[in-house]
């Protein structure tokens, strides 16, 4: 089953719940200071049959940075561990409504899975709505997952550095506008303020309504006229550490967005390099 949204309401899921073919994951992931244990909230309560989708667990161990991508190899063995595979639709949510979601459902567009899911407004509204829960932790039959990597999805340290003379990409940051402007601290030792010179600020929290839901197609191509950001002009997305550059992922292809990457890195890395330009302007 393939649909022409990335993502589904809690309507949807609620009505498909229980299918042959589709596959819930819990993605839930929160920076530290957010004090919530992403794995022991889901052991504790979750959407039923939702397994749990580690984006920790699910990176590249031998980086210095958080959460890379891992080898296509890693991936498949951890997707078939947890029963997530070919012919499945899957669907991730998150306990925060739209934050870390949008991370497993791009990981998965990378490594070639296209049949994947973001719920709208995650747990927070399925459990206002009153729809089920359990705490049992499923035992799911493992499930072959071939990856076909997509890079075209994917940017790395030297095709940023590349874009800064072709301007072929907009860069959008979806850091916090104070942090854009290098006026806080980073939260990583090492890596110096500021923004790669020429890109876009656009927090990730104007993307959300306050209910924890992805504002209309409508609304987000207001907000990203009001950025002087066109969908349809081909784009990389970044962060912190690639997490929320995905919600950004994630809204321009709801808005229509056909070219939009990720730098993987993302300030991480770019702060922490000597060699990377840095404005603040």
């Amino acid at each position: 089953m393939q649909l022409s949204s990335p993502m589904v309401s809690t309507d949807w899921l609620a009505e498909h719940l229980g299918a042959p073919d589709i596959r819930v994951a819990d993605a839930s992931w929160y920076l530290p200071q957010a004090e919530r244990k992403a794995k022991e909230e889901y052991e504790a309560a979750h959407i039923p049959g939702a397994v749990f989708f580690d984006i920790d667990d699910l990176s590249d161990k031998t980086s210095n940075l958080p959460h890379m991508l891992p080898s296509a190899a890693k991936f498949a063995s951890r997707m078939r561990r947890l029963g997530l595979g070919d012919g499945n639709l899957i669907v991730i949510y998150d306990g925060a409504g739209i934050y870390s979601a949008p991370r497993a459902w791009w990981m998965l567009c990378v490594m070639g899975h296209k049949e994947v899911v973001v719920l709208d407004g995650g747990f927070p509204k399925w459990k206002r709505e009153l729809r089920p829960i359990e705490n049992m932790i499923p035992q799911p039959y493992p499930r072959h997952f071939t990856p076909r990597e997509d890079f075209s999805l994917v940017r790395d340290f030297a095709q940023v550095m590349a874009n800064l003379t072709t301007k072929r990409e907009v860069v959008i940051d979806a850091r916090s506008r104070n942090r854009f402007l290098g006026q806080e601290t980073e939260p990583r030792h090492g890596v110096r303020p500021g923004h790669i010179p020429g890109s876009k600020s656009l927090p990730y929290a104007k993307l959300t309504e306050s209910s924890g839901t992805l504002k209309s197609p409508e609304r987000l191509l207001e907000l990203f006229r009001a950025h002087e950001i066109d969908p349809n002009h081909p784009a990389i997305t970044t962060c912190g550490s690639g997490i929320t550059a995905a919600i950004a992922v994630l809204a321009l292809t709801v808005a229509g967005a056909k070219d939009v990457s990720l730098y993987d890195g993302s300030w991480s890395e770019w702060g922490a390099r000597a060699e990377a330009p840095i404005s603040v302007e």
